[in-house]
């Protein structure tokens, strides 16, 4: 496609190619690293995991999904190395869901891609237009958002 193409695009595809594009270098990225078993989902998951662990019923209440399906991802993740089950620190008959060195390691991989990626906008457009999109997207989102429930807006990767 030439320029021409995307300068006739509306803003919700404009927003929708770029937001695209970038989670598929991330996770081509991400698999040449040898993470090639992480999906966009988990990225929400791991952004509710850390810094300190959270249980099940947190992590459903996060995502959207029941809490059999968050088990399902768990059981996932956990079998490839990326989450365990620990003792609940204040509840000894529940469970919390942590990162492993593993997970800790993709979390890491995908800070420096996405940075990598944002770089190569700059590079493009320039530092101070790219602080002005994340201004005025920061302030759209807010603006859409105020007052609607917070569990709602959940951040990709």
């Amino acid at each position: 496609m030439n320029h021409q193409v995307f300068s006739e695009l509306d803003l919700t595809s404009l927003l929708s190619l770029s937001f695209s594009a970038s989670i598929n270098e991330l996770h081509d990225k991400l698999s040449e690293l040898g993470f090639e078993d992480i999906r966009p989902a988990h990225g929400f998951m791991f952004k509710r995991i850390t810094p300190d662990g959270a249980t099940g019923i947190e992590l459903a209440e996060y995502l959207g999904i029941t809490k059999q399906a968050v088990s399902k991802m768990v059981d996932y993740l956990e079998k490839r190395g990326y989450v365990m089950r620990q003792t609940h620190p204040t509840d000894k008959r529940g469970k919390i869901i942590v990162l492993t060195e593993r997970g800790w390691l993709v979390m890491k991989a995908k800070e420096e891609i996405l940075t990598e990626i944002e770089q190569r906008w700059i590079d493009n457009i320039g530092t101070e237009r790219m602080q002005m999109l994340k201004e005025d997207l920061t302030k759209l989102v807010y603006e859409e958002n105020e007052g609607k429930s917070s569990s709602k807006l959940r951040s990709v990767w």
